[in-house]
């Protein structure tokens, strides 16, 4: 098969999905796309075929690319009704760049192998910037005569492209990452808290930290959110929820304990329990506030 100007399938144009797409259309593919709801205007404009379902999406596709919210939504798209599966012939490649389950990918995988079909899980780290920007870090579980059929198609989404290893290892990665971000945002929150507490100007403190060891993406990116009050997403944090429910649960099953991580989960549950469940994960920070009755900054 010919990636160079091949025919892409596109399921899930949300936050992410949608500039990803649009990506993938820029760089002269043929797209077919398929979401619950109407896709965005300017990919239909440009020449997008919009789908009345997975299968159609798969019967017209040689790649199909999944990028919907959870573990089940993936089963869905997948295997319900008029799925992906359905629609699929022998040598089509689907590629799911969701963050889901480590261990339900490598059952998916099975039954697109059953098929005739290849399976590469591809998730993503970056956010809606990222995606906007064509600089997400795509982490890849699958074989690796099928990643370099793909690897195109992610250059042109992405940057930091990394073949970890087989089919869920994609999934581990972005779940290893997903515990990294999460105790960086609880990190910052509490350092800029106790720097706003104290008396010190959140923002300069930031500023200063930048520049020392303390630095990082997150302190960056999100302690400016912090500062300026941005929560807008983003990642939304019951997106993040879900990724530390998959780091708790494999914790469980692989007989580790993970306390920072659940920690942060208890966080984020509370600013979910506040109705906050739809900000940005940078939000996180207001739990902390709201322990201490002091906010990093006014807005």
């Amino acid at each position: 098969m010919e990636i160079d100007m091949a025919k892409i399938g596109f399921i899930g144009l949300g936050i992410m999905g949608a500039p990803m797409a649009g990506h993938l259309q820029a760089g002269g593919h043929e797209l077919f796309v398929h979401d619950v709801k109407e896709p965005p205007a300017d990919l239909v404009s440009g020449g997008a075929k919009a789908c009345a379902s997975g299968a159609e999406v798969a019967k017209n596709a040689d790649v199909i690319i999944t990028m919907v919210p959870d573990t089940p939504h993936v089963e869905a798209v997948l295997f319900g009704e008029n799925g992906v599966a359905a629609g699929l012939s022998k040598g089509k490649i689907v590629v799911d760049m969701s963050s889901i389950s480590p261990i339900a990918t490598k059952q998916f995988a099975k039954r697109i192998n059953e098929l005739g079909c290849e399976y590469v899980d591809a998730p993503v780290s970056g956010g809606e910037v990222g995606a906007k920007a064509a600089s997400l870090t795509i982490m890849v579980g699958g074989s690796e005569a099928t990643f370099e059929k793909v690897k195109p198609l992610f250059d042109l989404m992405g940057k930091n492209i990394t073949l970890v290893g087989g089919n869920g290892d994609g999934q581990t990665t972005k779940v290893a990452n997903q515990i990294i971000v999460a105790l960086n945002i609880q990190a910052v929150s509490e350092a800029l808290l106790f720097a706003s507490k104290a008396g010190a100007d959140p923002a300069k403190v930031r500023q200063a930290l930048m520049g020392g060891f303390a630095s990082s993406k997150i302190l960056e990116v999100h302690g400016e959110r912090m500062v300026k009050r941005t929560f807008n997403p983003g990642f939304r944090i019951e997106l993040h929820q879900k990724d530390l429910n998959l780091a708790l649960q494999g914790a469980k099953s692989l007989g580790v304990s993970l306390p920072n991580t659940a920690m942060a989960q208890e966080l984020m549950n509370a600013c979910a329990a506040n109705g906050m469940s739809g900000l940005d994960h940078s939000a996180l920070c207001r739990a902390v506030e709201m322990m201490a009755n002091h906010q990093i900054a006014e807005g």
